[in-house]
């Protein structure tokens, strides 16, 4: 009886994010996407030791924008579901842009294909089909680096970013006793530390929300920026949340109990009365 050998096509992600980079050494605009972006991995090199450094070492052009859905919340398992901005946030020579709307990711992206650095989009899967918005028609563009404030208020401030957006204002809604500045990052690498330390500065309390996982995620950055810039106006220990230093689950009731949302509220709450 014959014994036949099967094997999956290994996934080319090295190849596209070279290929990028072959077209903007000649002259061309190059924008790829991960069709997850768990999948970069295999486009890590390319991406940290290439499109990262090729113009501070020799001047050449490294006109890249890699799209990168992202995200769990899908019941996709932990080769589909990853936010790891992180990994690329930590090297210099990337742009790292991260929206929570339709009109912000138009405009975010708009800009991104005009800037001449590589940057790493992300794109939260579970928002690709959940939240509609009327985007405007015309060609515009988002100036990268640029918070957003999308409440005001006095006692506390929440910094996030991604799903992480929607998930604060869910906690707001449901606590309307809690008055707090919301800021929505929309881009990590460049970082607008001017909105995030005057907001810390005028309310003295702070969290920082992420879906990515607790340890070596960016709220560790984010919160040493605040303690170290804004140390005396803090009346409260700085506040993370983010999801559990776990895989991600395939189980829907593991995945929900994964995610930092199922923690938020009672952190947001725990500051409050702090």
């Amino acid at each position: 009886m014959e014994k036949t050998a099967y094997a999956n096509t290994p996934i080319c992600e090295s190849s596209i994010v070279s290929a990028a980079l072959g077209l903007s050494v000649c002259g061309y605009k190059a924008i790829v996407e991960m069709q997850f972006g768990d999948f970069v991995t295999s486009g890590f090199n390319p991406i940290i030791n290439n499109l990262a450094k090729v113009h501070y070492r020799w001047g050449q052009n490294a006109d890249v924008v890699v799209r990168m859905p992202c995200g769990a919340g899908v019941g996709a398992g932990p080769f589909h579901s990853q936010t790891n901005e992180a990994w690329f946030t930590h090297t210099p020579g990337l742009k790292v842009v991260y929206p929570a709307f339709p009109s912000d990711a138009k405009g975010l992206l708009a800009a991104s294909i005009e800037d001449p650095n590589p940057v790493m989009f992300f794109e939260h899967k579970a928002l690709y089909r959940s939240l509609y918005e009327d985007v405007p028609e015309d060609y515009f563009t988002l100036l990268l680096g640029k918070a957003k404030l999308l409440k005001e208020g006095t006692e506390l401030t929440i910094v996030t970013y991604g799903m992480g957006v929607h998930w604060a204002l869910k906690a707001l809604d449901e606590n309307t006793n809690i008055s707090a500045d919301l800021i929505d990052l929309r881009t990590l690498v460049p970082l607008d530390k001017a909105a995030i330390l005057d907001s810390v500065r005028k309310t003295g309390k702070v969290i920082i929300l992420h879906e990515d996982t607790v340890y070596g995620g960016i709220g560790g950055e984010l919160s040493a920026i605040i303690s170290e810039e804004c140390f005396e106006a803090l009346d409260a220990p700085i506040m993370r949340c983010g999801s559990l230093d776990t895989p991600v689950p395939f189980a829907a009731a593991l995945e929900e109990d994964f995610l930092a949302n199922k923690r938020f509220t009672d952190k947001l709450i725990e500051l409050h009365q702090y």
